[in-house]
């Protein structure tokens, strides 16, 4: 009996992913050997860099810009993470209400200015507010994954130390971008007031929530175990479908290759507009070895 082919994976530990993570959903045809990386986004720059294993969760931003840079991974059609926006920027609460449309001119912090949470804010306040990326006064911490790419010249790299949080306190910086780590409470308010029912009424219009992290493998996976790599994707969209998740959660999965072609498309034309990715990318030609590769799978 040949031996069952392993993957060595990185990703993030979510209700749609546990019974992978744990080992209770097996395939037959591959074994996933996980690296266990906490936070999930520590992953995400040894993967585009260097290929550090054979399968990882990507922000989507990163990926995208590892794919423009050359970089030899491809993208599976299987979203692990996405969810609604317009709340991630906020504001300290006691300096009052904070208008968008006051950002301008105004230094506003994020992470990073690749950061996929960071991309969908700057595309809620063009869309809604019609503000342009370049006037406003990005302050960053983090450099991008992707090494070869160099910031835009509204964007000023700061190594201070403090949380964004912090900088709220300090008065350093008007407003914040965070994702994961927004915190609670009433100590700060979201800039965008009513953002619930704008972003209810986005996803309805376009059909799919923001996409945030997907799934990658490395190009010589694709080559030397297409079969392992078409069980994983199995795993993934199986375990996904039997996902308990709490109730009113929303599904922050989305999977197939028809099914990613409008939010990649948006995504692309929204990251030449903010300066993340400059050359050809196109949506169908990033799916395209994906496509491939499940053509004839079942879970396709």
């Amino acid at each position: 009996m040949p031996e069952v082919p392993h993957l060595a994976a990185a990703l993030g530990r979510y209700p749609h992913t546990v019974a992978i993570l744990d080992g209770r959903l097996r395939s037959p045809e591959v074994v996933l050997d996980f690296i266990e990386v906490e936070p999930i986004h520590k992953a995400f720059a040894p993967m585009v860099r260097r290929q550090a294993w054979e399968m990882s969760e990507l922000a989507i931003v990163t990926a995208l810009q590892a794919l423009a840079f050359g970089k030899p991974i491809v993208l599976l059609p299987a979203v692990v993470a996405s969810r609604k926006q317009r709340g991630c920027i906020i504001a300290l609460s006691s300096r009052g209400e904070v208008d968008p449309r006051s950002l301008v001119g105004r230094r506003v912090g994020v992470r990073a200015y690749t950061q996929t949470t960071g991309m969908w804010v700057r595309a809620a306040l063009r869309e809604d507010y019609g503000l342009p990326v370049e006037e406003i006064r990005w302050v960053t911490q983090d450099p991008s994954h992707v090494e070869e790419y160099r910031d835009p010249a509204w964007v000023t790299h700061e190594t201070t130390g403090k949380s964004l949080p912090d900088q709220l306190r300090d008065g350093e910086i008007e407003a914040a971008i965070l994702g994961n780590d927004l915190p609670k409470g009433e100590e700060f308010a979201p800039v965008i007031r009513h953002h619930r029912a704008v972003d209810d009424a986005w996803v309805a219009g376009h059909g799919f929530m923001p996409v945030n992290h997907v799934v990658a493998v490395s190009r010589e996976a694709i080559e030397r175990k297409p079969e392992a790599v078409r069980a994983a994707y199995g795993l993934l969209r199986r375990a996904a479908a039997e996902a308990q998740r709490p109730a009113g959660m929303e599904d922050p999965t989305r999977f197939g290759v028809s099914a990613m072609r409008a939010p990649l498309r948006f995504i692309i034309g929204e990251c030449r507009r903010q300066g993340l990715v400059e050359g050809p990318l196109d949506a169908d030609a990033i799916l395209a070895p994906a496509e491939a590769l499940l053509r004839d799978a079942v879970t396709a």
